[in-house]
């Protein structure tokens, strides 16, 4: 019986959103934009990503935005195409969700770029559940940079350090051991029905721990809204079949329609995607995210880091791709863009990469949606939402 992975390199777009100007990144293009950085400050070694390429992601990138992409030359070997995105957002929920089947139903809310720019009322909220008369930052801010800017006076006044940004999202930092970690994780599921009552996507623990210079760890915990109606992981696991989360994929479920999940860093979760292949049983479906594209390089738009994660990850697939059985198929492609040459800090809107290890052939431009009605139509089990399949 065939099995299904599908892999989100987290933020790594493609270009050419027909609505980018509406989001303030028209010209935005993840991926090309690496390329021709690698072409312009890395003469003798250009981005060199083999598998992805051979797979079809510089193939994509072209007919998504038509941008040069250096050194992304290879003849497509795989099912390739672009996805273009409707819902009206470019952060990790409307990205996964509409990947799976179901694009947001609704406006997100999202917090004004002011001083104090959480609402009394919700502040207040956050001290009952805190047991403390004040917090910190209530700002839009960069996490890393908010932490080194507030953490002594953290430690010092044992006061949340609370933030957002341009997306959806309501985070917290506290130090795992002055705060501690179970109180930090209790305090954004506290806060969580209020916020998701508001349509704010994510609350978001954001530990960290150290004595200066300050890191933050694995132990990141998401609280996502519920997706209001069912998604792939609901009908292949309604189905019968086994749905196996690795990375924040469970947390931006809510953990809905998946039977377990394993977290860590990328180079973690890069050995739990080599188990999965070799483990998982016929019929199941293992749904997979890569953060630290987005999270350490695209957000600190950092391009010769993003270049290297890239070539990091394209090196591990090969005993990957090659212990795929012969019905299995592996979908590589992204949740949004997050552009490291752009201005400002944050996702941009683009189209992403679609790349089908196990098929061949040009899908051309594609809907999100579509993934989800493909890995049904593999898998042999309901549809869900309003894409087609393009196996």
């Amino acid at each position: 019986m065939s099995r299904a992975f599908l892999v989100v390199l987290d933020s790594l777009g493609c270009g050419g959103a027909p609505d980018a100007a509406d989001f303030g990144d028209a010209g935005a293009n993840t991926l090309a934009h690496i390329a021709q950085w690698c072409a312009e400050n890395r003469a003798d070694r250009p981005l060199r990503i083999p598998h992805l390429d051979t797979l079809g992601f510089g193939t994509a990138t072209r007919l998504a935005s038509g941008d040069a992409t250096p050194g992304l030359d290879a003849e497509p070997q795989g099912l390739w195409g672009a996805a273009t995105e409707v819902s009206n957002g470019k952060d990790t929920p409307s990205g996964h969700w509409e990947l799976a089947g179901l694009p947001v139903p609704f406006d997100w809310h999202y917090f004004p770029d002011t001083d104090s720019c959480f609402p009394p009322d919700l502040v207040e909220e956050v001290l009952r559940h805190a047991g403390t008369d004040g917090i910190l930052g209530n700002r839009h801010a960069s996490g890393t940079l908010i932490i080194e800017a507030e953490a002594e006076a953290h430690i010092r006044t044992g006061w949340p350090i609370c933030y957002t940004s341009v997306d959806s999202v309501f985070q917290i930092a506290a130090h795992e051991v002055h705060f501690g970690l179970d109180r930090l994780l209790a305090l954004c599921e506290g806060l969580a029905p209020t916020l998701h009552a508001m349509k704010v996507g994510r609350v978001i623990a954001r530990p960290f721990a150290g004595d200066g210079p300050w890191e933050r760890t694995a132990n990141r915990r998401d609280f996502a809204i519920l997706p209001p109606s069912d998604t792939l992981c609901d009908v292949v696991q309604r189905a019968g079949r086994r749905v196996h989360a690795i990375g924040k994929i469970g947390d931006i479920f809510s953990m809905r329609g998946i039977d377990s999940v394993v977290k860590g860093k990328d180079t973690a979760l890069m050995e739990h995607l080599a188990d999965a292949v070799r483990d998982m049983p016929d019929g199941s479906l293992t749904f997979a995210n890569f953060v630290e594209f987005d999270s350490v390089y695209g957000h600190r738009r950092d391009p010769a880091g993003y270049a290297a994660h890239l070539e990091w990850f394209d090196a591990c697939l090969p005993p990957i791709l090659a212990a795929m059985r012969p019905d299995d198929i592996m979908i590589f492609t992204a949740d949004h863009g997050n552009d490291p040459t752009w201005t400002g800090s944050d996702h941009t809107r683009e189209r992403v990469p679609v790349a089908v290890a196990g098929r061949q052939g040009e899908a051309g431009l594609l809907a999100f949606a579509d993934v989800a009605a493909s890995i049904c139509a593999h898998l042999g089990v309901p549809g869900v939402g309003p894409g087609r399949s393009f196996l």
